[in-house]
């Protein structure tokens, strides 16, 4: 009798108790990001100067904070199991890296080193595809675990740029987050980790800058060996 009063207690009233039977449904989605890129410095680099003599010269470049972007975007999910779900979310991305560029071999008149800055901002076109698990619901709410890809389109960038970005990027997603049903809509709060794929950065913007003067600088980075991290918390409204 005690155990039954217990398992009562524990119990509420669901809000949408059908709707995880949905075979398929829309909904709109917005959120924060925050991207980080890890960048290799080349070293050394020989220059020639305009009157044939050759110069060594030390220029070094670090994204030296995160800053918070924001995303919008909608989705579409299709239902495949108790358990299982799939998940389609167009959006747009839109973010702000900040890089600093300290030139060690030419100095002011203090002798501190020549620093150049650039705010790179960003427009992504994304399409993220995603496998949902979720646990089993309890009351109005459903935990979950995700993982997925997410292909990117660039949408910034000009020849004017010490650093430009590629066109097109690819991300590995993975991530949690949980189901919490209101009276008249579900909400969905999560947090994900992604990943670059592919490097990030064009290389053949080097061939194509206009300022000729800020070719030490675009040279300093090896794009090769550069990732692109990114966390977001994003909410879903279904």
């Amino acid at each position: 009798m005690l155990f039954s009063s217990i398992m009562a207690q524990e119990r509420t009233v669901e809000n949408k108790p059908y709707i995880d039977l949905r075979p398929f449904h829309f909904g709109v989605l917005v959120g924060t990001h925050i991207q980080d890129m890890e960048l290799q410095n080349v070293g050394p680099q020989l220059i020639t100067n305009e009157d044939g003599t050759i110069v060594e010269k030390l220029v070094t470049c670090d994204q030296d904070r995160w800053d918070a972007g924001f995303t919008v975007g909608v989705l579409g999910e299709a239902r495949l199991g108790k358990h299982f779900a799939f998940r389609v979310a167009p959006a747009m991305y839109f973010g702000t890296r900040h890089f600093t560029f300290l030139n060690h071999t030419d100095h002011l008149e203090d002798g501190s080193p020549i620093i150049m800055q650039q705010e790179m901002k960003s427009a992504y076109i994304s399409t993220a595809c995603d496998l949902i698990f979720s646990a089993v619901r309890f009351n109005n709410h459903r935990p979950y675990l995700m993982a997925g890809v997410n292909p990117m389109m660039n949408l910034s960038g000009s020849d004017d740029d010490i650093l430009r970005l590629k066109r097109f990027d690819c991300y590995l997603e993975i991530g949690m987050g949980c189901d919490f049903y209101l009276p008249f809509f579900k909400l969905r709060p999560e947090l994900k980790f992604g990943y670059s794929l592919t490097s990030a950065l064009d290389t053949s913007h080097a061939q194509e800058i206009k300022d000729k003067n800020m070719l030490i600088y675009t040279n300093a980075v090896k794009s090769d060996h550069s990732r692109t991290k990114f966390i977001a918390l994003t909410f879903y409204f279904e």
